[in-house]
């Protein structure tokens, strides 16, 4: 049933659920004229979500959208977070103005993306990405906020809240799993860990992060699904690891992934490291070394990837009880061992970098001699 957009054709009205729960609905038509039911809204009454638990920095973007003529929402992590009773670390927007039209608005902000292309606001120091709604046509074309909702992984991350009313969109039912700790995928469960792997990885995170119990039908098909992840690129493995570290649940989703056959896909080396410990034993000496990540998560929100990194690699990496004599041979065999270790996953180098600078402080060693650069001789006339 085709509805058309939520323009000229949309209608929002109170229908009479019952006499005590009067329920705001949007209303649409379809391609033969048939009125529709397209979303829900939920008041702050409902929800109980303030304007002022947003963040500031989201709440000016959505502001100097709005008053440009756009429509602007905080979607995604950020609202599912809210209704749980979490404090979301980042705050994305979802808009009808497309890239170059946001870049106008915002001096401080920059255009990010190969394919589909999204915009990164700077405020204070902090990021606040910003996505055009995207169509339905699976070829990274901009769409409505209805085509928007329907593309999403999960209900519950296809929520929009508009700071201007204080409402939340429903098109697709999310505000009632959450309600009900539901995570219900929004495309077929055949189909949908063979067009995108990540969403198992994304599944998993999201279990441990609100609570919630994957249906059981879920998790039979993720572990029966787990060998698709052996075609995610590196790049995105990547952001993903690193998103799960951030996100102080990391111990939890990666003990899940480990029922779930994830595991050996996401950190190939260190699940053969694990493998190597006696099964358990080396999950149990893993796990524990990641939960010193998620402790500093909760007492100081922003930690380095070096330090994250060496919370992965610290239960794998041998080192001599002794400062090597050469000092610099011995550094690099330290880097290369953590890249190894750290496998799929490749983070910049910098990063690597401060892990073996943290490591080495941490097991008592001298820190590593940093490479000579040499000197560029100029031209001799």
């Amino acid at each position: 049933m085709g509805c058309r957009g939520s323009g000229s054709d949309s209608r929002l009205v109170t229908a009479q659920a019952d006499r005590e729960n009067p329920l705001l609905i949007r209303y649409g038509t379809t391609t033969e004229g048939k009125r529709v039911e397209i979303a829900r809204i939920y008041t702050v009454e409902e929800h109980g979500i303030r304007r002022s638990r947003i963040d500031a920095r989201a709440l000016s973007v959505t502001s100097r959208l709005t008053a440009a003529g756009f429509q602007a929402y905080v979607v995604g992590g950020a609202v599912r977070d809210l209704l749980v009773g979490k404090t979301p670390k980042d705050f994305d927007i979802a808009t009808d103005a497309h890239p170059r039209r946001v870049r106008k608005l915002f001096w401080s902000s920059r255009i990010i993306g190969k394919r589909f292309r999204l915009v990164h606001v700077e405020l204070e120091g902090k990021i606040v990405e910003v996505s055009t709604f995207r169509s339905l046509s699976g070829q990274n074309e901009f769409g409505t906020i209805e085509e928007d909702a329907a593309r999403r992984d999960f209900t519950l991350n296809a929520l929009y809240y508009s700071p201007e009313k204080e409402q939340i969109i429903d098109y697709v039912g999310g505000f009632e799993d959450v309600k009900a700790r539901r995570i219900r995928s929004l495309l077929p469960i055949d189909t949908t860990f063979v067009e995108d792997p990540v969403r198992m990885v994304r599944a998993v995170k999201y279990s441990v992060g609100t609570g919630f119990e994957l249906p059981q039908k879920l998790k039979l098909k993720i572990k029966k699904s787990s060998g698709e992840l052996a075609q995610c690129p590196a790049s995105r493995m990547t952001e993903e690891i690193f998103k799960i570290l951030q996100s102080g649940n990391a111990a939890g989703v990666f003990q899940l992934g480990i029922e779930l056959d994830l595991f050996p896909y996401m950190l190939i080396s260190i699940d053969a490291e694990i493998k190597k410990g006696r099964g358990k034993d080396g999950a149990a000496r893993f796990l524990e070394s990641v939960r010193t990540i998620d402790a500093s998560i909760l007492a100081e929100p922003e930690v380095s990837r070096g330090r994250m990194i060496v919370a992965l690699v610290d239960p794998f990496i041998a080192l001599p009880g002794v400062a090597p004599r050469d000092r610099t041979a011995f550094t690099r065999e330290v880097f290369k061992g953590i890249k190894e270790t750290i496998r799929p996953i490749t983070p910049p180098n910098s990063d690597v970098e401060e892990a073996v600078r943290l490591l080495l402080d941490a097991r008592g060693l001298p820190p590593p001699v940093k490479p000579r650069r040499r000197r560029r001789r100029g031209r001799q006339s």
